[in-house]
């Protein structure tokens, strides 16, 4: 009998990647993708996601008949029991039913879920989290996203809306998020926000490395890495001070959960992590209740870009408990 295959997907508004896994939980095979998000199109992004499994079946060498079963973690607000995508930030998608075409395709059960949601869940269960019953997930990309898992169980609140810690507002009248709001975490701690920041300060005439890659959007991970790295001053300023607001948005969220850990994962903290934690484990005694403080943990994720790919074969897994 032909062995079983699990396929798993992290997709971003940029790009996506992929993994098969083996029954053992080992990843056997990668894929990465740029997304076709242009315009308003549904259908470019739903045949990518296809595109990218059959890539990896054919790549890989399987047959459709072998795939136990595929799960993704996406942007947005996600109806995890129903596989439909209610709302996404940075993809076309409202009220989309993605898990139906997908099930159609490949005949194997079809599991979403938020892609930071995800992400932590995936830190729970195999990464620095691990052995933990009350986790909160702060993961620092182009945007902010949170998670939390409460007594070994992902939260998620009403509707699938729950845990979205960027959007802790912290200067009522700060700068402006995507979101409509001002002074949330996102516009201040995110690849945006450290982007604003910088661009801000080169057209005062301050001299920055960094003043053409915000020119046009936000700058590349690896950039800021560098960018550190040769001391320049208006990257550091723009980083201490990202740091300073997660260190603020931190303390609040140990004083409301009291975790034992607090995860630090996504694109900025996978290239600069060490970085971002020296400077928000020095700031953050500032803003906990010391009796609550002396029992959290504060680390990076573990799994690095692997956090939402073993998320999602968490999804599956537990999915497939509850046939």
């Amino acid at each position: 009998m032909a062995e079983s295959y699990y396929i798993c997907l992290d997709i971003g508004g940029t790009k996506i990647l992929g993994a098969i896994f083996n029954m053992k939980k080992e990843i056997v095979y990668r894929l990465k993708k740029k997304t076709k998000a242009d315009g308003d199109s549904v259908q470019n992004v739903e045949d990518t996601i296809i595109s990218v499994v059959s890539e990896m079946v054919e790549g890989f060498g399987i047959k459709n008949s072998q795939i136990k079963a595929i799960a993704a973690g996406a942007p947005g607000v996600i109806d995890q029991e129903k596989g439909i995508i209610l709302t996404s930030p940075n993809l076309p998608w409202k009220n989309y039913d993605i898990k139906t075409p997908i099930e159609k395709k490949f005949g194997a059960p079809f599991f979403i879920g938020n892609d930071v949601n995800v992400g932590v869940l995936g830190e729970h269960r195999y990464g620095v989290a691990k052995g933990y019953k009350h986790v909160v997930g702060l993961f620092v990309g182009t945007g902010m996203g949170g998670g939390l898992i409460l007594d070994n169980k992902l939260y998620t609140g009403h509707l699938f809306k729950g845990a979205e810690f960027g959007h802790m507002i912290l200067i009522p009248d700060g700068p402006k998020c995507n979101c409509g709001q001002r002074g949330c975490l996102e516009a201040l701690s995110s690849k945006q926000g450290i982007s604003d920041f910088i661009r801000t300060q080169a057209a005062r005439g301050r001299e920055t490395m960094m003043a053409d890659a915000v020119a046009g959007g936000v700058f590349k991970s690896k950039l800021l890495k560098k960018s550190l790295a040769a001391k320049d001053t208006v990257t550091i300023e723009a980083v201490n001070r990202a740091c300073y607001y997660l260190a603020i948005a931190s303390g609040n969220l140990v004083n409301t959960f009291s975790p034992e850990i607090v995860v630090y994962g996504g694109g900025v903290i996978e290239a600069c992590g060490d970085y971002f934690m020296e400077h928000i484990i020095k700031n953050v005694d500032r803003y906990c209740m010391p009796s609550i403080r002396e029992t959290v943990k504060f680390e990076k994720a573990g799994l690095g870009d692997d956090s939402i790919l073993y998320g999602a074969l968490a999804m599956i897994l537990d999915g497939s408990k509850k046939k």
